[in-house]
């Protein structure tokens, strides 16, 4: 049985809103090049709150202090009582650390949901766009997406294993391009502006979710702006920031 979460963490949670539990490690699973699946067992459907969430994990970093880091909820079942993240491994970082040393039986303190970017109900077609970071967090959305109704991803991948599918229920209309960054800096958002350009948006009404990395996020916020989408039909969020790690409640630095 696990013990209860620890009490910063709980006070962290009731500051938020949310709920705080101390999970247990269920499997990982080597997903490609550049990310791991981890299944957590515990309060599942309580934390991993609607598609669009995600939840807090609280990790001590290289010296010992307890950070936060959050991960989007991929998916929950709750027969078994487990949510899932993909957390990428492509760079070093306690939440790298953590997933990539985690086994079965270890315990770990989550706070969930949180996020505020939840699917557009009105929206006739999706766009997601990020990098391989965004995955997770696009999935599940899409996944929820009312038949019939569309789907696209473009989304940047460092290694070509990381072009990783997934099923929808049929009748769902998808799309999906994934751009290798072939050396590019990971701030430039070159390579998906080139996915962009080669795709021609629907006429009817959509919303545009962005993930990712702090400047591709803004260039990108920009250009899908300059085709004519509006601002109430974006909605984004930057993950991290190149060359900055984030913030110890988790966040990428927005200044």
């Amino acid at each position: 049985m696990t013990r209860d979460p620890d009490a910063t963490t709980v006070k962290l949670a009731e500051r938020t809103g949310a709920n705080a539990t101390r999970c247990e490690v269920a499997s990982t699973t080597r997903l490609c090049t550049s990310m791991i699946e981890i299944a957590l067992r515990g309060n599942a459907l309580a934390l991993a709150g609607v598609p669009g969430n995600d939840v807090m994990i609280r990790l001590s970093d290289a010296n010992g202090r307890l950070v936060s880091r959050r991960y989007s909820v991929r998916d929950v079942d709750a027969e078994k009582d487990e949510l899932t993240l993909w957390v990428t491994v492509d760079h070093e970082g306690p939440g790298s650390t953590w997933v990539q040393s985690a086994k079965p039986g270890d315990e770990i303190d989550v706070i969930g949901p949180r996020g505020k970017i939840p699917l557009d109900p009105v929206a006739d077609w999706h766009l997601f766009m990020g990098d391989i970071s965004a995955l997770a967090a696009a999935y599940r959305m899409a996944s929820s997406i009312d038949v019939p109704g569309r789907a696209i991803f473009i989304i940047e991948i460092d290694a070509p294993d990381d072009a990783i599918g997934t099923t929808f229920d049929e009748g769902l209309g998808v799309t999906g391009i994934f751009v290798e960054r072939r050396g590019r800096d990971l701030k430039d958002a070159a390579g998906l502006l080139s996915g962009l350009a080669a795709f021609e948006l629907p006429p009817d009404l959509g919303h545009v979710y962005l993930f990712g990395e702090f400047h591709v996020v803004r260039t990108l916020v920009a250009a899908v702006t300059d085709r004519g989408v509006a601002a109430e039909q974006i909605s984004h969020k930057p993950y991290w920031r190149s060359g900055l790690s984030n913030a110890e409640h988790g966040e990428p630095d927005k200044s």
